[in-house]
């Protein structure tokens, strides 16, 4: 199922195509593709749109690693960016994935037109998702919507300023993009660029610095496609002009 064009519709339609995603990915998560002990919640944003980091606990590094055929290593990305950090240095739904202590180890989010709404939504969104990572939690990002005034080269761009100052352009077919971040003494950013009508490929979910498993983008998008509303369908099944 390609991605489709969610600009063409009113945010309240995406609302619920992202409720229905977010419960997917967790349902799939918990099926069998987080190792033993490891668990997703889905948890609710308090505050507005963006994401809280306050409510999270954060998170001690892991008593043992993750391991069996479901956790991998040294995925690849299109665009692969690197940071050293120094160590000193309205409502909507996301996952989060835990240790089996009960830590918080990574955060999913899907960005929705709330977290592009304005520029203190943006500000905010990317302030959080860095204090995420600075706190050692690993992060993935999905950003179905273009860049927009606020973030001319998309979320990741503005996220990466904050952490390192590098050059990064979104081709100009490619203007979603899907952000993975392994968190740690170094930050390690998987950057893929997708457009409408690609299909999704999936992306890393961090457990440890070097260990993920798959998040599987393209079958959890089609099933919640599935589950949306016949009637609302029309704009979306029209081919991008």
């Amino acid at each position: 199922m390609p991605i489709h064009d969610w600009t063409c519709v009113r945010a309240n339609r995406f609302h619920d195509f992202h409720q229905t995603w977010i419960g997917r990915i967790r349902e799939a998560l918990n099926a069998g593709l987080l190792p033993p002990g490891y668990f997703a919640m889905r948890e609710q944003i308090t505050g507005g749109p963006e994401p809280d980091v306050v409510a999270l606990e954060l998170p001690v590094k892991p008593a043992m690693s993750p391991g069996g055929d479901t956790v991998l290593v040294a995925p690849t990305a299109r665009f692969v960016v690197r940071s050293e950090m120094s160590s000193y240095a309205d409502k909507t739904d996301r996952i989060t994935v835990r240790h089996p202590d009960g830590d918080v180890v990574a955060v999913i989010e899907i960005v929705s037109p709330g977290n592009k709404s304005s520029r203190h939504a943006v500000r905010s969104f990317v302030r959080k998702a860095v204090q995420l990572l600075r706190a050692g939690i690993h992060l993935l990002i999905v950003d179905l919507f273009p860049p927009s005034k606020r973030d001319p080269q998309g979320i990741h761009k503005l996220i990466w300023d904050r952490l390192k100052d590098e050059d990064f352009e979104l081709p100009a077919d490619k203007p979603l993009t899907l952000a993975a971040y392994s968190a740690g003494g170094t930050i390690t950013g998987y950057i893929e660029p997708v457009g409408v009508g690609d299909v999704l490929p999936d992306m890393p979910i961090f457990l440890t610095a070097d260990r993920y498993v798959p998040c599987p983008l393209e079958a959890t998008y089609q099933a919640s496609w599935a589950e949306f509303p016949v009637p609302l369908r029309g704009p979306l099944l029209e081919p991008p002009s």
